[in-house]
């Protein structure tokens, strides 16, 4: 039996690598992933939002198709404290615990005002926050190889890797403006293009869904134990 998801996500670079990426692989399972940037076009979407509007947002998704599931990707980089749980959580890192942790007592603040408010029309599972640590480009950082590759400049593979061995892993690539990943990413490569598919020469297409696509959702999911759990979450909604 098919389901499908509906996702909220903050912006064009979060869009593009959900339709190449993620929407395929959830596809093939029978969970059809129909991503859109949150707030109306032209306008700026994601933690530039309150999330007072985000939440409509997503109450109004339930409302219109109460059987289909809900989920977000946002980057926790940036995150506004004025956003559930957001507060706390960094007050956790600060005490050292764990990136899992701090995401996921974001994720249930958040589901905590959703389950709220649509109780009357939607089961309580059937809204999957998912908060991405520390910012999407992580994700790119399980293939040094293929960002190096992308960018024709293998001499970059290594110092891509290094910042995953210093760091820890993947989703621990600090979110410090000077040290996030695409501030890193930046800092080598100063042509790395974020954004939405404006032109179809893949010489000009933002360079993460290409980076992604390459690597492939099984070996971004081994690199990233969080983004595997949100994954995981969404394959179960095919039983």
């Amino acid at each position: 039996m098919s389901k499908r998801v509906l996702a909220v996500v903050e912006g064009a670079t979060e869009l593009s690598v959900l339709n190449s990426a993620v929407a395929p692989h959830l596809g093939s399972l029978g969970v059809y992933l129909y991503p859109k940037i949150v707030g109306r076009p032209g306008h700026k979407g994601g933690v530039y939002r309150s999330f007072e509007s985000v939440a409509k947002e997503i109450v109004t998704l339930f409302k219109q198709e109460p059987h289909a599931a809900v989920t977000t990707f946002f980057d926790f980089y940036a995150m506004p404290e004025s956003w559930p749980g957001v507060k706390e959580a960094k007050e956790m890192k600060k005490n050292g615990r764990p990136t899992g942790e701090i995401a996921t007592a974001v994720e249930n603040a958040w589901a905590g005002v959703i389950t709220k408010e649509t109780e009357d029309f939607a089961p309580p599972t059937s809204f999957i926050p998912y908060v991405q640590m520390h910012e999407l480009e992580a994700l790119l950082y399980a293939g040094p190889k293929e960002m190096a590759e992308v960018f024709i400049r293998p001499e970059l593979e290594q110092t891509f890797a290094q910042a995953v061995k210093e760091c820890g892993g993947c989703e621990e690539i600090n979110d410090r403006p000077e040290y996030a990943p695409s501030k890193r990413i930046e800092g080598v490569f100063s042509s790395y293009r974020k954004g939405r598919d404006k032109n179809k020469s893949e010489d000009r297409r933002p360079h993460a869904p290409i980076i992604t696509q390459r690597i492939g959702v099984p070996r971004i999911r081994q690199a990233c134990p969080h983004f595997d759990q949100w994954l995981q979450r969404l394959e179960q909604l095919q039983a």
